[in-house]
C-alpha cells in the first residue's frame, strides 16, 4: 500500500477516548469541530451511508490524499482500518501489531515500553472516525467527478454549436480540465472529444484556436488513426507554424504533439522533416529563459536525427554551432541530450565537417570529460575522436591549447570502463601526434599529473 502523508492536524485537543496520540482522548464530535476531519462543513456521514461503502476501497481510491496522522499506523505508515488500543495507550493495526506479538517482542513499537498486558483493545470511536472522514472525502470526490463529467459534455456540445470567441472560451475551459483531472481527460475520450477537437485544425485554423486545441490534444489518448489524421500535411503545417510564432507554452505542447506523432513503427519522417520545424525547435532550445522548452526541444531533435535522411537537414541549419555554444550552461538531463545530437551528427561527413570548423567544439567538449556522468564523458569522447580524426594535425594543436591532454589522462586514470580508457589513450595518442614526448608533456603541462 502506498506511503501516506501525515496531516498537519495533529493536536486533537479536548477528547474523550485515547488513539494512541500521547495518552490524549478523542472524542467524535469534538474531532470534526476540531477540524481532525478537514473542512466540517460536509458532516459526518450517516452510519447508513457508511456501511454502503467499502473502507479499503476508498482507502485505495484516495491514496494521494493527505490523511490526519491519528489514521495512521505507526508500523506500517498507512492508514488503519481495524485500529486496536495497547495497555500503553497508544493504537495500531489489528494486523500489524498482532504479528509484532508473534514475533516475540513484548514492548510497545512506538514508546518501547514493556507490556504488563498483551491484550489488544478494539478503538471502535477511531475506526467510526476513520470510516467518516475517508467516506466524506469520497462522496465528494464522486461528486467532483460527476460535476467534471456534465462539463465536459456540456463543453463538447457547445463546441459543435459554436464558433468565434465562444469556441475559444470552451477549448480553454476544457484544456484547463483535462490538464488538471484524470476523470475530464477519460470523459473528453469516450464523448468523442479527440475526434472533435481534432477537426477544429487545418489550413484556415486561427492560432487562438490552434493553440488551445493542441494543448488539449497533447493530454489526451491518440490511437493510431487519430495520429494518422494529426499527420496530414494541413495539419502538421499549422503545427509547425505555431511552434514558430505561439506562445513558449503553445511551443512547447507542439513539440509534445508531434514527439506523440512519430511514436511507432508505421511513423514516416518525411511528414515532419520540414527546415521549418528544425529552426523552431532550435529556436526553442536556445530560450534559455523556459527551462522545460530547452528539454522538450532537444528530446525531439534527438529522435528526429535518428533518422539518416534528417541528419543533413539539421547540420544544414546550423545546428552544430548553436548547440556547442549552449553546453555550458546546460543540466545534466540536457547536457546528454545535446550531446547525444552532436555525437550522431558527427556520423556523416557534414557533420564532423562542421564540428572541425567550429572554435568551440574541442573546449567545450573536452571540458565535459569526467565532469558530469560516465554517459557525458563516452558521448564527449566519440564526439572528439571523429573531429582529430578527421583532422589529426590540425586539431592536435586545438586540444593542446585546450588542455584536453589532461582530461584523457584523468579518464584513463579513472574507475570508467576499459572501453573508455582505450578510447582515452588513443586520443591522446592522437593529439600528441606533432610533438615528441618531452615536449607535449611539456606543452600540456602533465608533469604534476603523471607524477
Amino acid at each position: 500500500m502506498p506511503m501516506y502523508v501525515r496531516s498537519s492536524h495533529t493536536m486533537l485537543g479536548n477528547m474523550k477516548l485515547d488513539v494512541g496520540g500521547g495518552g490524549q482522548v478523542l472524542d467524535l464530535e469534538t474531532a470534526v469541530k476540531d477540524g481532525i476531519l478537514g473542512s466540517s462543513a460536509g458532516g459526518l456521514i450517516s452510519a447508513t451511508g457508511a456501511e454502503k461503502l467499502d473502507l479499503k476501497k476508498m482507502i485505495e481510491e484516495l491514496e494521494s490524499m493527505e490523511v490526519p496522522s491519528v489514521f495512521i499506523c505507526p508500523i506500517s505508515l498507512d492508514p488503519m482500518q481495524d485500529p486496536v488500543t495497547l495497555c500503553t495507550g497508544q493504537t495500531y493495526e489489528r494486523s500489524n501489531i498482532l504479528k509484532w506479538l508473534s514475533l516475540g517482542h513484548y514492548t510497545c513499537p512506538t514508546t518501547m515500553q514493556e507490556l504488563w498486558d498483551d491484550t489488544v483493545t478494539p478503538n471502535k470511536t477511531l475506526q467510526q472516525l476513520i470510516y467518516s472522514w475517508f467516506s466524506q472525502k469520497y462522496l465528494a470526490l464522486k461528486k467532483r467527478s460527476k460535476d467534471v463529467q456534465g462539463r465536459i459534455i456540456e463543453l463538447l456540445e457547445t463546441l459543435k454549436k459554436f464558433k468565434g470567441q465562444t469556441r475559444v472560451q470552451a477549448l480553454r475551459e476544457l484544456r484547463q480540465m483535462v490538464n488538471e483531472h484524470a476523470t475530464a481527460r477519460k470523459a473528453a475520450v469516450d464523448n468523442g472529444g479527440v475526434a472533435l477537437v481534432m477537426s477544429f485544425l487545418g489550413p484556415f485554423t486561427t492560432h487562438a484556436v490552434g493553440s488551445e486545441a493542441i494543448g488539449i490534444l497533447v493530454n489526451l489518448g491518440l490511437d493510431f488513426t487519430s495520429r494518422a489524421n494529426l499527420l496530414q500535411p494541413s495539419k502538421i503545417s499549422l503545427v509547425v507554424d505555431m511552434l514558430n510564432e505561439g506562445s513558449i507554452e503553445t511551443k512547447i505542447n507542439c513539440t509534445r504533439l508531434i514527439e506523440l506523432l512519430i511514436e511507432g513503427k508505421d511513423f514516416e519522417y518525411e511528414n515532419v522533416s520540414s527546415l521549418s520545424l528544425l529552426v523552431g525547435l532550435l529556436r526553442l532550445v536556445k530560450d534559455k529563459r523556459h527551462p522545460n522548452g530547452v528539454v522538450a526541444g532537444l528530446g525531439l531533435l534527438k529522435i528526429l536525427c535518428s533518422y539518416e535522411s534528417i541528419r543533413n537537414s539539421v547540420v544544414s541549419i546550423g545546428a552544430i554551432p548553436q548547440l556547442l555554444e549552449l553546453l555550458p550552461r546546460l543540466n545534466k538531463e540536457c547536457l546528454e541530450l545535446a550531446l547525444h545530437i552532436l555525437e550522431v551528427l558527427s556520423t556523416i561527413s557534414e557533420g564532423r565537417s562542421a564540428l572541425k570548423d567550429c572554435a568551440n567544439t574541442i573546449p567545450n567538449v573536452g571540458k565535459l570529460l569526467m565532469k558530469v556522468s560516465e554517459r557525458c564523458t563516452q558521448l564527449a569522447l566519440s564526439i572528439l575522436w571523429e573531429v582529430c580524426q578527421l583532422a589529426p594535425e590540425e586539431c592536435a594543436a586545438l586540444a593542446v591549447e585546450a588542455g584536453l591532454a589532461a582530461k584523457l589522462l584523468l579518464v584513463i586514470q579513472s574507475g570508467c570502463n576499459p572501453e573508455l580508457k582505450q578510447r582515452s589513450a588513443e586520443l591522446l595518442k592522437l593529439c600528441s601526434i606533432n610533438y615528441t614526448a618531452t615536449i607535449f608533456i611539456s606543452k600540456c603541462k602533465l608533469t604534476r599529473t603523471i607524477q
